[in-house]
């Protein structure tokens, strides 16, 4: 029998990214992200929620967007898969940790507070998907564009949209 591994979540990021480099100069980023589910209490009659707190890591290319691009509060949707790894705390105790390694990351949002050239402006929701360990290193085109909206809509310049947009290298 066939079996998946892979996880899709949407969330906040709690901290700042964790930036690390390796000699060979690959980047790493680490980051924790909530996501937080809602419901009405059957009995009460109250609203409860619970918050769920995920570890994911990002590597490479998708790393040094990462640290670039994302902050504390920025809201991100993320694809990847469940990896458990062992390592020995100072006292010499080994312990586990499961985290997801992310192999698709979606930035979702306003850009204020992502530390991107645009403050303020409209997402466009710009995108990465790492490149898969089989495939062929080098640049992956950006990803498509939106088509521009139908002349009975209201013009780019009054619809609050600021320039900003078209300065992202996505």
């Amino acid at each position: 029998m066939a079996s998946v591994n892979k996880v899709i979540i949407v969330g906040n990021l709690g901290k700042d990214p964790e930036m690390r480099s390796f000699p060979s100069g690959d980047q790493v980023a680490n980051v924790t992200i909530a996501t937080t589910d809602k419901w009405k209490d059957k009995q009460s009659g109250e609203m409860k929620e619970a918050t769920e707190w995920h570890r994911v890591v990002f590597n490479g290319r998708l790393a040094e967007i990462v640290g670039q691009y994302l902050r504390k509060g920025s809201q991100v949707y993320v694809e990847g898969s469940l990896r458990t790894r062992k390592w020995t705390d100072q006292s010499g105790v080994e312990k586990y940790t499961t985290e997801i390694r992310a192999d698709q990351m979606q930035m979702l949002g306003s850009r204020q507070g992502m530390g991107g050239p645009g403050a303020g402006g409209q997402d466009d929701g710009g995108g990465y998907e790492a490149p898969r360990q089989s495939a062929a290193p080098a640049s992956r085109p950006p990803p498509p564009r939106q088509a521009p909206a139908p002349a009975a809509a209201p013009s780019r310049a009054s619809s609050g949209f600021d320039d900003m947009d078209d300065d992202i290298p996505f």
